[in-house]
């Protein structure tokens, strides 16, 4: 197991990477302004059962396997792509009035949680964190290297749970205030569908594992 102060310097570390946001936390914002807080926070839940499939694969190794392969890299990297992207299209010609719409209208929950982990699970970058991070605090004289990635990730998880789901419940409340506003229907599908083209473009154009 990892001692005390191996598990303090990686809280402190986690902490700081998740506060800044990125992709996961674009997800979580524009499903939240769409769909509100419960479909944020259901988003939130899809993203990090995807981070436990992480966690599994980071421990027997597959993480390692997808970043040795270029070829398993890169097909992982533009099907994530082609996931996003597919998510803006539909939430760009979605033309339904909501204008005059108080309460929010989301997916259904399981969509959304599904949509989470696919999101996740599909993301290359978040094995490289796992393979590229975590073992920075492994110490493989106190234990099982394997068992320790477990400890560190399921850590980086539930402090990854609260962050996400503070990010989600601002948002989802500023979503709805937004839709007490005249035309915010309009303007709330464009910006949420452009940042999930965004993500999938970004996904698609980034560089290899390589860079």
């Amino acid at each position: 197991m990892p001692d005390a102060g191996a598990l303090a310097l990686f809280s402190a570390a986690a902490i700081a990477l998740l506060l800044v946001p990125g992709p996961a936390v674009l997800f979580v914002v524009a499903q939240s302004v769409h769909g509100g807080r419960r479909a944020g926070l259901v988003s939130v839940l899809g993203l990090h059962a995807g981070t436990l499939v992480h966690i599994a694969a980071a421990a027997v190794g597959l993480s390692s396997l997808l970043v040795s392969s270029a070829t398993a890299f890169e097909i992982v990297k533009y099907a994530g792509a082609a996931y996003l992207i597919a998510l803006g299209v539909r939430r760009l010609v979605d033309r339904r009035d909501r204008t005059t719409a108080v309460a929010p209208r989301s997916a259904p929950r399981r969509r959304l949680f599904v949509n989470g982990i696919v999101v996740n699970v599909l993301n290359p970058k978040t094995a490289l964190f796992f393979l590229a991070f975590l073992p920075q605090f492994v110490d493989v004289s106190a234990g099982s290297a394997a068992l320790q990635m477990i400890v560190f990730g399921l850590i980086f998880l539930a402090f990854g749970l609260v962050t996400d789901s503070l990010y989600a419940l601002v948002a989802g409340t500023a979503g709805g205030w937004l839709r007490t506003k005249p035309r915010s229907a309009a303007v709330e599908r464009y910006a949420s569908g452009s940042v999930f083209l965004g993500l999938g473009l970004a996904t698609a154009l980034s560089g290899s594992r390589k860079s």
